[in-house]
Formats: C-alpha cells, sequence, structure tokens
C-alpha cells in the first residue's frame, strides 16, 4: 500500500515538474525580441529553420535559443516554413510572433514607379538602379528581353504598362517588367473590345501606338480624347500628325532639348512630318487613360492644335486659326 502511495506520489511530482517545465518553456518563447526599434532581419536564400534560430540567438534577437529549437520537437506543426526575404522586427514582438512573422508572406516591399510617357530606356535604367532588385537582364539586349516576354523579334517600346509595383529582396528586375508586360497585354486587351466604330486603326497594336501618341503629347487628362479626334481627322483626310515627340524619339539620344528646322524634315521611320500616318512602334509607354482616348476619339471640326504652354494645348479647326495661335502662344512667347 505504502509503495502504491508513493508511486502515487512520484506520479504528481512528475506531472507538475512537467507542467511547470512546459510553462517555463512556452514563457520563453512568449518572451519579448531583443530589439529597442524597428530593425530588419533578411531570411537568406537556402536558410533553413534550425540555422535561422542560431543566427538570432548570435545576434542576440533571441534569449533562449534551446526553446526554439524544442519547439521542433515537441509542436512541430507550429514551426512555419521560412520565406525569403526582409522582415521588420517590432519592439515588444515575442519570439513566436518573431517565428510566426518569418514564415508569412510580410515581407519588406519597396515601390518601382513607372511614370506614363516613359520610353523604354528610361524603365531599363531605373530597373538597374532599383535598391536591392536582383539583375537578371542588365546584360542582355532589348530583343533577349523580348524573347523571355514570348515576344521575340518585336519591337520593345509600349508593351510595359506604367505604374507603381512593389518587389521585395531577391525579387528580379525580369519579374517586375513581366508583371508590367502582362498588365499592358490584359488592359490593352479590355480597352480594343470596347472601341468605338469607324477607328482608323485596325489592330490592338495600332491602338498601342496611337496611344503613345497621345501619351506624349499631353499631360492634360481633359485633352486626351481631343487630341485622339484631331489625329483620327488628319488620318482619314490624309494628312501627315506632325506631332513632335515623334521627332523627337526618331532623333534618339541626339535629342537635347531643342528641334530645329533640320530635325522636322529629317527622314527618320518616326518622324510625322516626313512619314504618313503613324510610326511603325509605339514611342512611350501610355496609361489607360491614353489607351481608352485611342479607341474612343472625341468627335468634332478640330485638325490642329498648339501647346499654350502650361501643359494645354490650344486647338483650331483651319490652319488660318492654327497659325494665329503659334504667333500667339509659341513666336510671341
Amino acid at each position: 500500500m505504502r509503495v502504491v502511495k508513493f508511486l502515487a506520489v512520484l506520479l504528481v511530482l512528475g506531472v507538475a515538474l512537467l507542467a511547470g517545465g512546459h510553462q517555463y518553456w512556452q514563457s520563453r518563447l512568449a518572451a519579448p525580441i531583443a530589439v529597442e526599434e524597428p530593425t530588419l532581419y533578411e531570411v537568406p536564400r537556402g536558410a533553413g529553420y534550425q540555422r535561422v534560430v542560431s543566427e538570432l540567438a548570435a545576434r542576440e534577437i533571441i534569449a533562449d535559443e534551446w526553446a526554439f529549437r524544442l519547439l521542433t520537437r515537441l509542436e512541430p506543426e507550429s514551426v512555419p516554413r521560412l520565406r525569403v526575404g526582409e522582415y521588420l522586427l517590432e519592439p515588444g514582438m515575442s519570439g513566436r510572433e518573431l517565428i510566426d512573422l518569418l514564415g508569412s508572406d510580410r515581407v519588406v516591399t519597396y515601390p518601382l514607379t513607372i511614370p506614363e510617357g516613359w520610353t523604354f530606356r528610361q524603365l531599363r535604367q531605373a530597373l538597374a538602379e532599383a535598391p536591392k532588385l536582383a539583375q537578371e537582364t542588365a546584360e542582355l539586349g532589348d530583343d533577349e528581353v523580348m524573347a523571355l516576354m514570348g515576344r521575340e523579334g518585336e519591337h520593345p517600346e509600349g508593351w510595359f504598362f506604367p505604374d507603381t509595383y512593389r518587389y521585395h529582396k531577391g525579387l528580379s528586375d525580369l519579374e517586375i517588367l513581366r508583371q508590367a508586360h502582362r498588365r499592358m497585354e490584359t488592359i490593352l486587351e479590355e480597352v480594343w473590345a470596347e472601341r468605338v466604330d469607324g477607328l482608323t486603326i485596325d489592330s490592338p497594336y495600332e491602338a498601342l501606338i496611337m496611344a503613345s501618341l497621345i501619351e506624349r503629347e499631353t499631360g492634360a487628362p481633359e485633352e486626351r480624347r481631343e487630341i485622339a479626334g484631331v489625329f483620327k481627322r488628319r488620318m482619314e483626310r490624309g494628312m501627315r500628325l506632325q506631332t513632335d515627340p515623334t521627332v523627337i524619339y526618331g532623333m534618339g539620344e541626339r535629342y537635347d532639348g531643342r528641334i530645329t528646322r533640320a530635325d522636322l524634315r529629317e527622314a527618320t521611320p518616326y518622324n510625322t512630318y516626313v512619314i504618313d500616318g503613324m510610326p511603325p512602334t509605339p514611342i512611350a509607354m501610355p496609361g489607360r487613360a491614353s489607351l481608352e482616348a485611342a479607341v474612343d476619339p472625341l468627335p468634332g471640326e478640330t485638325l490642329y492644335f498648339v501647346s499654350r504652354g502650361d501643359g494645354t494645348h490650344h486647338f483650331s479647326r483651319t490652319l488660318r486659326e492654327h497659325n494665329n495661335a503659334v504667333n500667339r502662344y509659341i513666336r510671341n512667347r
């Protein structure tokens, strides 16, 4: 009988010790991490849970390495699969919250903004300069980049949608390009499906070209459809588009901020003072508003426009009215 009582006492003591030990272990996992201000921590590619725990302990971010190692034995289902990237560790965060964070999608991200009207050359430069963005295309030519987009042999201009894209450390410039390209394909398809009848453009790609001209001609949203209408009416009448941004694009890196009379007469594939119709490719990356204007021009009678110098334009129906506007807004200036 005494033996039974003794064993019972041992059992109770054992259970109490186990419960106390478990409670202490849990308290070590719940203890605040040792950071006094928001701190970046990176889970490198190929790092497993044990390696990360050792590094956190070595940096004295967590105090009880053993408690986190024991987690894999006692609660393996609560050990997340760590995700590569940078994470922001906050003061007061517990060790358990830290481990959960490193297995979440709450990685630190950085913005990359592609403005409407940029060229592909400007986009590539921005990608090359983006901090913490892995560079996969830096040594590739434009034709090689387009082949990776599934558009081998096509000109890259215009095929990437201008927007703000977010990336985390380790993501590559190629992935940003793919996102921007897929968005342009999707939006161009949506906009083309909503086109009005009677256009002078016959394909989504021609809409992309027209939208790039509209994008480069104005920053005033209310003018986009009117500029599209001017271009449409000029094409219907066999008039050249005569839009300066095409001259600038054809000049390439020679452009220094000025257009001369000789530049207007220079025969390049893009100079719409010389060629009939539109240029062979887009000249910039248009936004959605310019794409929508290209497929829904504003009806009217205007055939000319000239910059007022404040970002807007004066629209004219006749050449005489246009010349008077040029004298007023350009030559007098």
